[in-house]
């Protein structure tokens, strides 16, 4: 890519090429072009991350998910001393795991226990600890900046305050759980650019308190956190009606975003961003780069922050602005899910695993890996991109900020019609912090991603006004 900091090069897209149909190339100056709009900004998964993905083992995945479930419940109000049953004694294994897992970093792994108490509230009846176990791998390029990826240990039965009977909870949430645990053993020997954080958090059942806990403290320490995923019910492929779809995974992400303020939604408003927030580009980044062979797998985007009337471990990150969105499987069974262990009217019901589909899980955990990986190897989403308003023309300028990475290469222009979901255009524009499209902002959405030099992009930052 040419050297252009801080410069502008025009790129001309005539009329003609703004209305190309999907797949064709438009008139270009440089290196704009129009290709099939699902495929435009796919990302082929590199010999590197293919041999990551490889290493996944349903069998391993399997073996966590029956563990999980033999310690009887893991209710958040359960034992938290009792070495066999009861939350805490899940809490103790899964922090031994971990920790094996991270002798084998060469030290770039680290373990800790994330502990306090949550006072007494709805679903919490005296006060109660709650525990995280997380394991950071630290980034050798840019440390500073975090992706987390997490899965709730807590169970529940059928009533929420039932801490005393079974409650394996195999699907909702070992197998999530499970993903942490497998993606945190196969990179634990790998180099990764950025931090990569594994969370198996506690209190999700009682309100979602673990997670909570952990994004307040990325925020008071102002941690960049770019991009966030929980792993919540992942574990079947079959729903109630018993087909199966084992190769779809659902990602929920939101809109409008949890955590805008007044002002920027009347900016929102007036611009029309309400399919552009970092949720969103979060979310076609994932299908960017997770959605193909190497996966085995499809990613169904649902543009909602979660399931009907439901939350997940995301949410306290979108309240506190960072990006973040929830797989889940791509129909549940409830009577698999929140439920007592019981046979009625001939019926099996109960979180059990042979309700489990492990290859399945496998995959799931393939996208995470794939999605992870690809942000933590390439340069962060570009910061301060903005389109330029002061004055009336049918031209688009945008600017935004030059990274630190010392291996950016440079930047890229996508746009798409505002009535397409994904990119339909690219235009590489070269290590600048400029650049002015001949098309006009009303009518087209604009975004900036950055590329490294190993080719890999970014997630899209999406342009804010500036006069």
């Amino acid at each position: 890519m040419s050297q252009q900091t801080g410069t502008s090069r025009r790129t001309v897209l005539t009329a003609a090429a703004a209305a190309t149909t999907a797949g064709a190339v438009g008139l270009q100056t440089g290196h704009a072009a129009a290709r099939d709009g699902s495929g435009l900004t796919a990302q082929e998964p590199p010999r590197e991350l293919r041999a990551i993905l490889r290493e996944i083992d349903h069998r391993r995945i399997e073996a966590t998910v029956r563990r999980l479930a033999a310690f009887g419940t893991r209710h958040t109000l359960s034992s938290q001393d009792d070495p066999v049953r009861g939350i805490g004694a899940a809490r103790d294994w899964i922090l031994a795991e971990l920790r094996r897992h991270a002798r084998r970093s060469g030290g770039r792994m680290t373990v800790e226990l994330q502990s306090y108490v949550q006072e007494p509230g709805p679903r919490i009846p005296a006060p109660t600890r709650i525990t995280n176990v997380v394991a950071t791998l630290r980034g050798s390029v840019s440390p500073d900046r975090l992706y987390v990826v997490s899965g709730h240990y807590d169970s529940r039965a059928s009533d929420v305050m039932d801490f005393t009977s079974d409650a394996p909870g195999a699907d909702d949430d070992a197998s999530g759980v499970a993903v942490v645990m497998e993606l945190a053993r196969v990179m634990a020997t790998r180099r990764v650019g950025a931090t990569i954080v594994f969370a198996a958090v506690a209190g999700e059942e009682q309100g979602l308190f673990g997670a909570a806990h952990m994004a307040e403290r990325f925020k008071q320490r102002k941690a960049d956190v770019q991009g966030m995923f929980t792993n919540d019910i992942v574990g079947s492929s079959t729903a109630d009606d018993g087909t199966r779809d084992p190769r779809t995974i659902r990602l929920f992400a939101e809109g409008v975003p949890s955590s805008e303020t007044p002002e920027e939604a009347a900016v929102r408003r007036s611009v029309g961003g309400e399919n552009d927030s970092p949720a969103r580009q979060l979310a076609r980044f994932v299908k960017d780069v997770a959605a193909n062979d190497a996966t085995g797998m499809r990613v169904r985007v649902v543009y909602r922050r979660d399931r009907y009337l439901r939350g997940g471990d995301h949410i306290p990150f979108l309240e506190r602005a960072y990006p973040a969105a929830r797989f889940t499987e791509p129909a549940e069974d409830f009577a698999h899910q929140h439920q007592d262990v019981r046979l009625e009217d001939g019926k099996q019901y109960g979180d059990l695993p042979e309700f489990c589909d492990f290859p399945f899980v496998a995959r799931v955990a393939r996208v995470n890996a794939a999605a992870l990986w690809s942000l933590a190897q390439a340069p962060g989403t570009p910061r301060g991109a903005k389109i330029l308003t002061a004055a009336l023309t049918n031209e688009t300028e945008l600017v935004w900020e030059r990274g630190t990475e010392a291996d950016l290469a440079g930047y890229e222009v996508v746009w798409r019609e505002t009535t397409d979901t994904d990119w339909t255009h690219v235009i590489d524009v070269g290590d600048a912090t400029r650049h002015t499209v001949d098309l006009s902002k009303d009518n087209v959405f604009f975004g900036v991603r950055a590329v490294g030099r190993s080719g890999l992009r970014s997630p899209v930052a999406f342009p804010a006004p500036q006069r």
